[in-house]
């Protein structure tokens, strides 16, 4: 069905934009502490919900959940699982937005489904979404595609770009917010040695009513991991206020445990009065 899917729906959708932002919160904590760059950051299951090209350097599996909590009381939960079999991952994803602590009672979800084939370097995805939230009171929901291309150069350095929310038509004229995303992540160091130092850099392109113009998002990440265990630190900075304003900085660490990562990212609030996030992560890959 995922093939099916994959290669039919996707081809038929068309979008605009205007409803939906909280679906394009960032792919994973490590993104968010990055600013939330997302489309080339490669081998994390979380990679789905900003690029599905991204999961196609796994190496067998990998398994990721995030949590953030909202000054307002609301909250997102997110998970995600990739597999990779010869030259082809598959990946999934799913998010509930629980916005009881805001003025409407109800809870949002994500759902959607990845296909990655690749060959050498070059990996290309596709994804279908499924979208329901509420609208004014009213529940609405839509089916939505995402493509993407990654180019991995072993561990040095990721090309990747992306196109979310191919189609998203939440009726009443309301549509998920078409995103385009290209970045760039380097390695100025051996990811495997015992210091990290990582940049990342991101543009996007926004569109439809109310989305805004583009805007471009820089992040860094350095540490020290001696024998699979360490800390590092991430910085990020986005040009350009979304919908919601957030703060132009944000800021993050993670612990290294081995196969085992687990991450802390926060923004604050911009100066519309729009919310302050905290966002928990893990990530696992045996």
């Amino acid at each position: 069905m995922t093939l099916l899917c994959n290669a039919v729906l996707v081809s038929s959708l068309a979008s605009q934009s205007g409803a939906g932002a909280w679906v394009s919160l960032p792919a994973s904590t490590r993104a968010a502490g990055l600013g939330g760059a997302g489309a080339a950051l490669v081998g994390d299951a979380g990679a789905v919900f900003s690029n599905p090209a991204g999961i196609a350097t796994i190496r067998h599996l990998s398994v990721e959940g995030g949590y953030q909590h909202f000054s307002d009381g609301s909250a997102v939960a997110s998970g995600a699982l990739a597999l990779r079999a010869g030259r082809l991952s598959w990946g999934f994803g799913a998010a509930a937005r629980d916005t009881s602590g805001a003025l409407v009672r109800s809870t949002d979800l994500l759902g959607l489904s990845s296909l990655v084939f690749r060959t050498s370097l070059f990996a290309l995805g596709t994804s279908v979404k499924y979208v329901r939230e509420t609208l004014a009171g009213t529940t609405a929901d839509a089916w939505a595609g995402d493509v993407g291309v990654a180019i991995a150069v072993f561990d040095l350095m990721a090309l990747g770009a992306s196109v979310q929310n191919i189609g998203g038509d939440l009726g009443g004229g309301a549509r998920l917010t078409r995103r385009t995303r290209a970045g760039l992540t380097m390695n100025y160091v051996d990811p495997q040695g015992a210091y990290r130092l990582l940049t990342t850099l991101e543009g996007q392109w926004p569109s439809g009513v109310g989305a805004g113009g583009a805007f471009l998002i820089a992040g860094v990440e350095g540490g020290v991991v001696t024998r699979g265990v360490g800390i590092v630190g991430r910085l990020g900075y986005a040009g350009h206020s979304l919908a919601t304003d957030p703060a132009p900085v944000s800021w993050g660490a993670g612990i290294e445990l081995g196969r085992l990562h687990v991450d802390y990212a926060y923004r604050a609030s911009g100066h519309s009065g729009a919310t302050s996030t905290h966002r928990l992560g893990v990530r696992w890959s045996p």
